[in-house]
C-alpha cells in the first residue's frame, strides 16, 4: 500500500528560503557601519527587518507552528554559515592573496557578539510570531496592519533589549545603549510601516494561492516543538 508523502507549498518554501537568505545577508552587512541622519547603524538594517515581515506573512497565512519551523531553519542555516566562515577565516591564506584583513572583518566575528546575535534573534523572532498569532485569533483576523506593526515592535524590542547589553555592554557607554536600542526599534518599525502595502498584498495573494487562513486556536506555543 502506497502512502501519500506530505508535500510542501512552493510559496511557503520560497518564503522560508528568503528568510534564511535575509538572516545570512544581515550577518555580512552588519560588519559595515553606516550613518542615517542622526543615527549610527549597521548596513544590516536594510535587510534584517525583512525577516520580521516574512515572519508576519508566515504566521498570518500558515500559523505559528509553520512559522516556528522556518525560524529554527533560519537559525540553523545562519549558525552553519557563521561556523563555515569562522573555519575559513582560520585557514592560512595563499602567499599571493592579500585580502585576509578584509576577510577577517567580515567572517572573524567575535564570539560574544555572535552569541548575543543568536539569542536575540530567537527571542525576537518567536516574540514577533507569538504576538502576531495571538492578536490574529483575538481580533478574529481583522486589523492585519495593526498586528504587523505591534508584533514588529514587540519582536524588535526584545531583540534589542537582549542584543545590545550582551554584545556591547561594557564597551559602549551605559548612557548610549538605550539610545542605540530605541533607534533600532524605531527605524525597523518605520521600515515595516513603509513596506506595509507590499506586505498586505503578499499576504492576500498567499491566502488566495494557498486557499488557507490559519487561526491558532489550539496551537501549543512551545518553541522547541516541531
Amino acid at each position: 500500500m502506497n502512502k501519500q508523502k506530505p508535500t510542501v507549498s512552493i510559496l511557503y518554501m520560497t518564503l522560508g528560503i528568503l528568510f534564511c537568505v535575509c538572516l545570512i545577508a544581515a550577518n555580512v552587512l552588519e560588519t559595515k557601519q553606516i550613518t542615517v541622519g542622526p543615527f549610527e547603524l549597521t548596513a544590516g538594517v536594510i535587510v534584517f527587518p525583512v525577516s520580521y515581515i516574512i515572519n508576519d506573512c508566515l504566521v498570518e497565512v500558515w500559523g505559528f507552528a509553520r512559522a516556528r519551523t522556518v525560524i529554527w531553519l533560519g537559525f540553523i542555516m545562519n549558525f552553519l554559515f557563521v561556523i563555515f566562515g569562522f573555519i575559513a577565516d582560520l585557514l592560512p591564506g595563499a602567499e599571493y592573496w592579500h585580502g585576509q584583513e578584509g576577510f577577517h572583518i567580515v567572517f572573524g566575528l567575535a564570539p560574544r557578539i555572535t552569541l548575543a546575535s543568536f539569542i536575540a534573534f530567537l527571542a525576537g523572532s518567536f516574540m514577533n510570531a507569538y504576538v502576531m498569532s495571538r492578536m490574529k485569533y483575538s481580533q478574529k483576523g481583522k486589523y492585519f496592519s495593526f498586528r504587523a506593526i505591534a508584533s514588529t515592535i514587540a519582536g524588535e524590542s526584545i531583540d534589542s533589549i537582549i542584543f545590545f547589553p550582551l554584545a556591547l555592554g561594557g564597551v559602549v557607554p551605559s548612557k548610549t545603549l538605550p539610545i542605540l536600542m530605541l533607534s533600532q526599534v524605531l527605524l525597523k518599525t518605520l521600515y515595516e510601516i513603509v513596506i506595509l502595502p507590499v506586505t498586505i498584498r503578499v499576504v492576500k495573494l498567499a491566502k488566495k494561492y494557498e486557499d488557507m487562513d490559519v487561526y491558532d486556536d489550539k496551537t501549543m506555543y512551545h518553541i522547541f516543538r516541531f
